[in-house]
């Protein structure tokens, strides 16, 4: 693996990243807090990004009938360039949302984007906005440096959200492109790192790895000041045992699994909270009150400080992703969230994520899907309440030493420092 460099020279930096969340946008982003990083450092960021959120299913009104807008969010200079409004509504939709974001954010790499950059960075997924970078890279003659968020088209294809044989062979050749062109890749957990050199033959002279983190910049101002009986009075908590998921309702997501969970521990004060948006938070609701589960409760996508509110008001975080083989290699974001917050983790993920919640005895592992395993892993917490602030304190301090963003974006800025001298 590299070693980061440590130069102070001013860099002028493009990002490409399609989901780059606006200042009033829900939840957190590890790239929104990387480039005010920067920025306070001195840098200087330009930033391509998407006209649609993530979860979102139309566009704002200030992007209706536009293709770009230019606005400043704090010393950041962002360019939001054109996506299909058909992104949430199916596979295909999502795929043209995809090609819309590529073709717009080339365009606006080239001509809207002024100024010498030293370096392109490209966060993916999607996986196809790499051809971007690389083209922009290549007609404005600075290095390319790619990141890898998801092993795309792998994690597509094991949940089965991707099927058709000429778009996976197609995202495979994509893949090896962007590879062999990029000159730095960044993976997000150690299993990505592994295999990329193991198995797709990516030399280690171009690897290197800066994880997701946590933002303690946040929950150390709460955790000092925090309303907790308050807050859950508030939100009618008080009485529960309260179980938070903050994320994506998707397919890949499989929270399902966190209904039939709340129906085996019906006899208990038990709470799930999932918070977020997704292709399939109507369809679960709906079997929510069809199964009549009243101690799982959905709540829409919340500004990153409420975010974390709910987190302290909780006894748990939850990180849950459907059981596929692909999953086994990534790190789930709001993980790092829950240790900020000092709450213990029920972990449905398996591989490097359980590893990491081990090596941190900052929670248990619960097999996904596996229904009889939270019964018996959420019951054992019941009876033994003490663990909540034991592993709540140890994921936290855990964290503070391994994964600090403020000290992971410093370390990133030095890797492309070293490639742009």
């Amino acid at each position: 693996m590299l070693n980061s460099a440590n130069f102070t020279a001013r860099m002028n930096i493009l990002l490409i990243h399609q989901y780059f969340l606006e200042e009033d946008d829900p939840g957190g982003s590890r790239w929104n807090e990387f480039t005010r990083i920067w920025t306070d450092a001195g840098h200087s960021v330009t930033v391509l990004a998407g006209m649609m959120h993530y979860n979102g299913n139309e566009k704002r009104a200030e992007y209706k009938g536009k293709y770009f807008v230019n606005k400043q969010q704090g010393a950041v200079n962002v360019w939001r360039c054109h996506v299909s409004e058909s992104y949430n509504r199916s596979f295909l939709g999502r795929l043209w949302g995809y090609f819309s974001f590529m073709f717009s954010a080339l365009y606006a790499g080239l001509f809207k984007a002024k100024g010498k950059f030293d370096v392109v960075i490209v966060t993916s997924p999607p996986l196809f906005v790499g051809i971007t970078g690389y083209l922009v890279s290549r007609l404005r003659r600075m290095p390319f440096v790619f990141e890898v968020r998801d092993l795309w088209p792998e994690s597509a294809i094991d949940t089965g959200i991707l099927t058709n044989k000429l778009i996976i062979k197609l995202a495979y050749w994509v893949e090896a492109f962007i590879y062999k062109r990029a000159k730095l890749i960044n993976v997000l957990t150690p299993a990505f790192y592994k295999t990329l050199r193991d198995k797709k033959g990516i030399p280690e002279n171009k690897l290197i790895q800066i994880s997701n983190a946590a933002d303690f910049s946040l929950s150390e101002r709460l955790l000092k000041d925090f309303d907790r009986p308050s807050f859950r009075r508030e939100h009618n908590l008080e009485g529960h045992f309260v179980i938070t998921y903050v994320g994506a309702h998707g397919v890949a997501n499989h929270l399902e699994q966190v209904l039939d969970a709340g129906q085996a521990l019906a006899d208990t004060n038990v709470l799930f909270l999932l918070i977020g948006q997704g292709m399939e938070k109507e369809r679960l609701v709906k079997l929510g009150k069809e199964r009549n589960i009243t101690n799982v409760r959905f709540l829409d996508a919340v500004p990153k400080a409420d975010v974390f509110r709910f987190i302290l008001a909780s006894e748990m975080g939850a990180s849950v992703l459907k059981r596929v083989d692909t999953f086994k290699t990534v790190y789930s974001n709001k993980t790092f969230d829950y240790m900020s917050c000092k709450r213990p983790i029920l972990m449905a993920i398996d591989g490097v994520s359980r590893e990491l919640l081990e090596d941190a005895q900052a929670g248990t592992y619960v097999e996904p899907e596996n229904i009889s395993e939270y019964d018996r892993i959420i019951r054992e917490y019941l009876a033994e309440p003490s663990r909540i602030e034991r592993e709540g304190e140890s994921g936290y301090k855990y964290a503070r030493e391994n994964f600090d963003r403020e000290v992971l974006a410093k370390k990133y800025l030095g890797y492309i420092q070293g490639i742009a001298k």
